[in-house]
């Protein structure tokens, strides 16, 4: 059973004082310090590491939620370029094919740098030992929602490199070896896709459903989703049929791109997220880690 209280660990003298999430999992809590100061913590926000945001929105290198939402948007945009008929007739289906090929290794980089993202939320240190990085990242943490939609979403990702890969390596086989080692591997990426954004969405949401339209982080859940179930529809719609040809090259296509520019869109708003948002006091901050809460708060009232 999973304890849904494990990753967030008090100290002595901190009180709970109201817990939500999404069915095991906890994504948000309300708690009083010694002091009486009521504190609210956030998986998201905590781990997207908005008490630390800083430098600009749109050049930050040195932070990993930058690459994250840079190589997503890179790699979106490759599938957008691929599913454009225009395009495709203008470089030839090998040309497309090396377009989704390059699209999904940018997804695999992106998706593996949020799965580290997630694994390093409370920080590591600065020089670890190897078999501690790789202890880390083999490491499940079932409690957690984030965890479980970041794993997802990056075999997801692999998912996609092998359909893509043999795509482009397999254009002139049989169509039952591309239904083989092109469909199959899309599908189930596109499944792995819709469960972590249907998990991402419930963490945002703190539960199945919720209405945040002033919120950015709310876009950037519900961009993804509504892109995994356009990558869904594009799955289905392009299974071989026996006599070779696709079940819809409309809805493949269509689904493809809307899938692309939901996914594009949702990269690009990742970089002002990490910017913006609830920034805690450094005070409040070093006193959570000294009283042994495991994440910054991110807001506080008398």
């Amino acid at each position: 059973m999973v304890d849904r209280h494990r990753h967030l660990r008090l100290g002595a003298g901190w009180v709970r004082q109201e817990t939500s999430g999404f069915g095991p999992f906890v994504t948000r809590e309300v708690l009083r310090r010694v002091d009486g100061t009521v504190v609210v913590w956030e998986s998201r926000r905590h781990r997207k590491g908005r008490t630390s945001a800083g430098g600009s929105t749109w050049w930050a290198p040195r932070a990993i939620g930058w690459w994250i939402g840079v190589l997503f948007a890179i790699g979106s945009f490759c599938f957008a370029l691929g599913a454009f008929p225009p395009y495709a007739d203008a470089v030839g289906s090998a040309a497309d094919n090396i377009t989704y090929f390059v699209g999904s290794l940018f997804f695999t980089s992106a998706a593996f740098l949020q799965y580290c993202q997630v694994v390093w939320a409370d920080g590591r240190p600065e020089r670890p030992h190897p078999l501690a990085i790789i202890r880390d990242l083999v490491r499940p943490q079932r409690e957690r929602i984030d965890w479980w939609a970041a794993a997802v979403q990056f075999v997801g990702t692999l998912f996609f490199n092998v359909s893509t890969g043999h795509a482009v390596a397999a254009s002139q086989g049989s169509s039952s070896a591309l239904n083989h080692l092109v469909w199959r591997p899309d599908a189930l990426g596109s499944v792995c896709f819709l469960v972590a954004s249907w998990l991402c969405w419930a963490e945002v949401s703190h539960r199945w459903w919720s209405w945040q339209p002033r919120s950015i982080t709310w876009w950037i859940a519900g961009l993804n989703l509504v892109g995994s179930i356009a990558f869904g529809v594009s799955a289905v719609a392009s299974k071989i049929e026996p006599n070779g040809s696709l079940r819809s090259l409309a809805l493949t296509n269509l689904g493809t791109f809307v899938g692309a520019v939901c996914f594009l869109v949702g990269g690009l708003l990742l970089l002002p997220e990490r910017t913006q948002g609830d920034r805690v006091e450094p005070d409040l901050a070093a006193s959570a880690y000294k009283s042994g809460l495991r994440g910054a708060p991110l807001a506080e009232s008398a």
